[in-house]
C-alpha cells in the first residue's frame, strides 16, 4: 500500500479527554516521526499539537478520526500527493 507523509495539527480546547489523545497518540506511534506541543496558555489555556506522520492513508485516516471523535478536540491533516 501507497505510505504518504504530512502534517497533523491537533487543537487542544479542554483538558477532559488529553490521557485519551496521549493514549492514541501511543497506540498509532508508529506513524509519528516527530510531535510538537506548545501549550497556548496566554489565551484560555487552549494548547496546539502538531505531528510529522509517515504512513498509509488508512492508518493517518484511522489515527485522525479517534483524535476527531474526542470532545473538546480538533483536528485537520496535510498530506503529500507524492509516495514515499
Amino acid at each position: 500500500m501507497e505510505r504518504r507523509i504530512g502534517v497533523v495539527g491537533i487543537v487542544v480546547e479542554s483538558k477532559e479527554n488529553v490521557s485519551r489523545l496521549n493514549a492514541i497518540l501511543s497506540e498509532f506511534g508508529e506513524i509519528v516521526i516527530g510531535r510538537m506541543g506548545v501549550p497556548y496558555r496566554c489565551n484560555k489555556g487552549f494548547s496546539v499539537i502538531s505531528l510529522i506522520v509517515e504512513g498509509t492513508t488508512d492508518e493517518i485516516g484511522a489515527l485522525t478520526g479517534k483524535i476527531g471523535n474526542l470532545s473538546g478536540i480538533t483536528v485537520k491533516t496535510a498530506l503529500t500527493k507524492m509516495n514515499v
